[in-house]
């Protein structure tokens, strides 16, 4: 079961920007890839930024640095010294549980973001800390597996768009861009996962069904509580008249922001089908628990007469004929068949059959 709250316990008392990682190490060994790109060149190395710092790259020279996995924090106070990155914000990037935000410093802008992936089990989470700088672009990943910014290096390597001629921020602009692309998948698993379930409640709802609903209701609000505040970074990033973001680059972040709009009706709109999913099935185990205690009282109805019957002649009475008559035994049990059968046929005239 997916827990809802990372531990913080081991973090409570100690000052403010102490570096602790809260959450799940999921790549000890953590891999650094810096990409340079102008309009012409593309360089990409694997530098061992422990050691040295990166060389500023020439005027005009946009430097992507991508760093997957998150269990070294000596690598993070190493990157914070190098870039004058505040220990508040290297905090942050420790911390896998933050909330989607955006805050602007002196020289950059920093945003967290999660990315969302479809597995067989369900949807696994990922926090994605952006660090945007002048011609310079930090991303921190938890190091899942797989590398969903892939296909922005393609279109780096192969000058697809105009991503090479942009800046820094248009790098940025399209890395979060891929991660709400990626809300849309998870969205269509769950939407498919949901038709499924409504085929078997209007077939044959079971304990399993029930159990599925609930299952898919706490997906939705994990998946809720990662995409709702995303919509006011996106505004946030829109009205801050920042340096950092052109002019050029609002323009795609409002098709962003109505991209973030669409994704959030979609989750709101499947949570609506699945408390509807909710109610068909408590009504439909209400009514064949409804179905068969009519069955029931109609079964005692038809016995108690049955019982009625046998009990008068059970008390023997001096001057009762029947019970010397040589046809006394047949003529009662066909008048209890005649009885039933008759019952019968008024439940069924009544339509309570």
């Amino acid at each position: 079961m997916r827990k809802l709250l990372k531990r913080r316990s081991h973090k409570a008392g100690l000052s403010p920007g102490s570096l602790v990682h809260i959450g799940e190490v999921r790549q000890a060994v953590p891999r650094i890839d810096v990409t340079s790109y102008d309009r012409e060149v593309v360089d990409i190395s694997h530098p061992d930024l422990e050691k040295e710092c990166l060389l500023p790259p020439p005027e005009g020279t946009i430097t992507w640095v991508n760093v997957e996995g998150l269990g070294r924090l000596e690598l993070l106070k190493r990157l914070g010294d190098c870039y004058g990155i505040h220990p508040l914000v290297l905090e942050d990037i420790a911390n896998t549980d933050q909330r989607p935000k955006a805050e602007e410093y002196d020289k950059y802008l920093f945003v967290v973001l999660k990315m969302l992936t479809p597995v067989d089990s369900g949807v696994v989470s990922e926090q994605v800390s952006l660090v945007l700088a002048e011609e310079r672009l930090l991303t921190f990943q938890e190091g899942l597996d797989g590398d969903p910014f892939n296909p922005v290096r393609e279109r780096l390597k192969n000058a697809q768009g105009r991503i090479r001629s942009q800046g820094a921020d248009f790098l940025a602009y399209s890395l979060m861009d891929v991660i709400v692309d990626n809300y849309f998948l998870v969205l269509e698993k769950v939407a498919d996962n949901i038709e499924v379930m409504e085929e078997e409640l209007m077939r044959d709802p079971s304990q399993r069904t029930l159990a599925e609903i609930y299952r898919l209701k706490r997906e939705l609000l994990f998946i809720h509580k990662a995409i709702w505040p995303l919509r006011e970074v996106i505004n946030s990033m829109i009205r801050r008249e920042s340096p950092l973001i052109k002019e050029s680059t609002l323009i795609y972040l409002r098709d962003l922001y109505d991209h973030t709009i669409q994704v959030i009706e979609t989750v709101e709109t499947l949570r609506d089908m699945l408390s509807g999913m909710l109610d068909i099935y408590l009504s439909s185990v209400s009514y064949r628990m409804n179905a068969v205690m009519k069955v029931l009282t109609i079964i005692a109805t038809i016995f108690m007469t049955l019982t009625f019957i046998v009990g008068l002649y059970v008390i023997i009475f001096k001057y009762m004929r029947e019970l010397v008559w040589h046809w006394g035994y047949p003529a009662v049990m066909l008048l209890m068949v005649l009885i039933s059968v008759g019952m019968l046929i008024f439940f069924r005239r009544k339509k309570w059959l």
